[in-house]
């Protein structure tokens, strides 16, 4: 019986409450079932993301195991949308579980990666082969202004930076959701893989501000220069992602406050905020 790492069932049982807790007592039977409906066997102790549970197995793959919340329904979808391009494969997957059996890959992340230009270019390169024809049925950036509209017109953020993005023209390709350091691993079969994505489609240029507000160059000089040189790596028009970027600076600054952020990362937000400029 596997052992559920403790500040993950912790976390779990503190953001999700009774569900999380009955979830987390369910787990190493879960990943049990598991093992025996893929013929695999545990290769060394589980580790853990912020929603879900890593089991490395033999052969060398990994078994994730993600809490059962909307949120977490179409990661599989991305990575068989992907193919192993540019991201670790989808070798099986059990929607019930909220499971998945992935390629295994790491431990180092791109984090392990000192110089910053480098790293950055990385993430580009990543973000223009991830760009692929979203399939059917995954959620679309476009369906979400709605409820941002609502929310940026409650808390008085302005509405313009969301128009700014609403106008152009949309696009429909798989987009990561979560392209930052953490969630790029170093791989065998390629040198750098993408784990962990939201699984939605719409515009790569979504991607440009997490790579900017991550914690590489978050207290970076000029988030303006490096968005051109992500853009320029990428395949993206700088002009997107900077509305793009804006839209979602506004969004982090909103949730931020609202869910507690530190002041330094508040100030941080706030400054990349005035960089990019205007709708």
């Amino acid at each position: 019986m596997i052992t559920v790492p403790t500040g993950f069932a912790q976390a779990i049982i503190r953001r999700e409450g009774e569900a999380g807790r009955a979830w987390i007592a369910s787990l190493p039977a879960i990943v049990e079932s598991l093992l025996r409906q893929w013929s695999l066997a545990p290769d060394g102790p589980a580790t853990h993301g912020s929603v879900g549970l890593v089991l490395p197995v033999r052969p060398s793959a990994v078994i994730k195991v993600s809490f059962p919340h909307p949120g977490n329904v179409d990661q599989p979808d991305a990575f068989a949308a992907w193919q192993g391009r540019g991201a670790v494969r989808l070798l099986a997957r059990d929607d019930d579980q909220f499971a998945m059996l992935l390629e295994r890959a790491g431990p180092d992340t791109l984090a392990c990666v000192a110089d910053d230009e480098r790293a950055v270019g990385i993430l580009g390169e990543l973000s223009r082969r991830l760009a692929v024809p979203a399939p059917a049925g995954l959620p679309r950036l476009v369906d979400q202004f709605p409820l941002w509209e609502a929310e940026f017109l409650a808390a008085g953020r302005p509405v313009r930076v969301l128009d700014a993005v609403r106008e152009l023209d949309q696009r429909d390709t798989v987009v990561h959701g979560d392209l930052w350091d953490a969630n790029v691993l170093a791989g065998s079969r390629e040198p750098w893989l993408a784990i962990d994505p939201k699984g939605c489609a719409g515009d790569p240029a979504y991607d440009a501000f997490t790579v900017i507000h991550g914690p590489r160059l978050i207290l970076a000089p000029n988030h303006l220069w490096w968005l051109d040189f992500y853009c320029e790596a990428a395949g993206i028009d700088r002009e997107r992602a900077r509305r793009w970027s804006l839209l979602r600076a506004h969004q982090s600054a909103l949730w931020g406050r609202d869910g507690g952020d530190p002041d330094w990362l508040v100030r941080a937000t706030d400054q990349i905020i005035a960089e990019l400029g205007p709708a």
